[in-house]
């Protein structure tokens, strides 16, 4: 390395902000130190986000707030005799195979154990989600294609 190289180098590191700079060849080794104020950096750090979580517009959080209050001055209903279908994975939750075939089970419909209830789409894999239970299907608690959270109510169940 020349002169004019060494001159270049100490230019580019003054200019680039840099405290210091190590260069290493065969035979020839150079450091160059500034005298510039270290320079620190704050960047704000992004939570995280569930991967189902998706932000909601505004205006769909008004209906679900006014539902919500509707639901609460109803009288409760008493769900206490009734087991719960739970989500075993974060997902979407699908009632059917596909649009056109007809959904896996209703309100009404009678399941046994072992009885596909609906599907759990988790990254691109279609998981089908059986019943742990006998009974008759009460509520359906979530909607077509809607994401679910683990451990998240799917339907009530009257045993039999």
């Amino acid at each position: 390395m020349d002169i004019k190289q060494i001159q270049e180098l100490i230019k580019f590191v003054s200019r680039s902000g840099v405290n210091e700079v190590s260069l290493e060849q065969e035979n020839f080794k150079i450091t160059i130190k500034t005298n510039q104020a270290p320079v620190y950096v704050n960047a704000a750090i992004p939570t995280a986000v569930p991967v189902t979580a998706a932000p909601a517009p505004v205006a769909a959080t008004a209906p679900a707030a006014s539902t919500a209050t509707a639901a609460a001055s109803m009288p409760a209903e008493d769900t206490s005799k009734y087991i719960t279908i739970k989500s075993p994975m974060i997902g979407t939750f699908y009632r059917s195979a596909s649009p056109e075939k007809p959904s896996f089970v209703n309100v009404g419909d009678e399941i046994g154990t072992g009885k596909v209830v609906c599907i759990i789409e988790a990254m691109k894999l279609f998981n089908e989600i059986e019943s742990e239970v006998a009974g008759r299907i009460v509520k359906i608690l979530v909607d077509n294609a809607s994401p679910v959270e683990y451990d998240q109510p799917l339907f009530l169940v009257e045993p039999i």
